[in-house]
């Protein structure tokens, strides 16, 4: 029986892509200014979310619900379906600490389940390329064992690399301090930043967006290995355009060949804002 892989929507994975490797989510909740209620993909979708934040509208995020996490690990243990959780990094939000405690009462009535939660202290397409790397390997047929060995190596060695066109977002949502935000955002600086151990973590500050692209793509020649055979990951704050130019650069400086390319989520988006760009790829061979 083959194994479920299953993330939630921090992954910030495209539909046609969840459908192709068969990819379970759990969205994230949203919550607008006057409390309702999104879900991540489902009910909101990222383009509304940018354009409601450009107007000056701000949300806040939570972890899935206690429902959704129960509803989707009970089916497959009801079938008796081994599954791996992939989940959004644990220094970013309560989500995989929430999944761990309704497994552990799942495995109380269902004591056979064989579920495995794994914090990927990765976000967005990164946590994607590992879900779907994952479910790549499970739809060979291979073993568990070996699926977590590819999780595992994913996690150690999977680069984010990105930048946010306002540091204000970062600052609501407690990832920079309001100094750092005033002085970034007054001088034109842009941050590069990276995920380090799960946590977001300034790299450097660059004056000027044209110059933030080209030090991002020279962070990407310095780290990165084996770049022309990797599954390259792209996602950006609704600005396909400058997504599409870091495309086009890749494939003509490494020969990279396929990408997944998508807007950020509303979760992720929620904290990252409009015009953010993120560049994701392995600094290690992928075998």
């Amino acid at each position: 029986m083959n194994i479920k892989i299953i993330t939630d929507s921090a992954a910030d994975l495209p539909k046609e892509v969840l459908e192709q490797y068969q990819i379970d989510v759990i969205p994230l909740r949203v919550y607008s200014e006057d409390e309702k209620e999104y879900l991540d993909g489902e009910t909101l979708n990222s383009s509304t979310l940018f354009s409601e934040m450009r107007n000056g509208k701000v949300f806040k995020t939570s972890l899935p619900s206690y429902d959704r996490i129960h509803s989707t690990f009970i089916k497959y243990a009801k079938e008796n379906v081994p599954c791996i959780y992939l989940a959004f990094s644990s220094e970013l939000s309560g989500t995989y600490q929430s999944t761990v405690m309704v497994k552990n009462e799942i495995v109380e009535e269902f004591p056979e389940f064989d579920l495995d939660i794994v914090d990927t202290k990765s976000a967005s397409i990164g946590q994607g390329l590992a879900a779907v790397k994952a479910a790549i390997l499970a739809n060979e047929g291979k073993t568990k064992e070996e699926i977590m060995t590819q999780i595992h190596h994913s996690i150690n060695h999977i680069e984010h690399i990105f930048t946010v066109d306002d540091l204000q977002y970062l600052v609501r949502g407690g990832r920079v301090s309001k100094v750092a935000g005033f002085v970034g955002n007054l001088l034109n600086i842009k941050p590069i930043l990276h995920v380090e151990d799960g946590k977001l973590i300034p790299l450097e500050k660059i004056r000027g967006s044209k110059k933030v692209l080209k030090r991002m793509l020279e962070i990407m020649e310095s780290r990165g290995v084996n770049l022309s055979n990797q599954l390259i990951g792209i996602s950006h704050g609704d600005d396909i355009e400058r997504a599409t130019e870091l495309k086009n650069a890749m494939s003509e400086m490494f020969g990279c060949k396929d990408f997944i390319i998508h807007s950020i989520g509303s979760a992720v988006g929620a904290h990252a804002g409009p015009g953010t760009l993120a560049i994701f790829f392995m600094n290690s061979d992928n075998n």
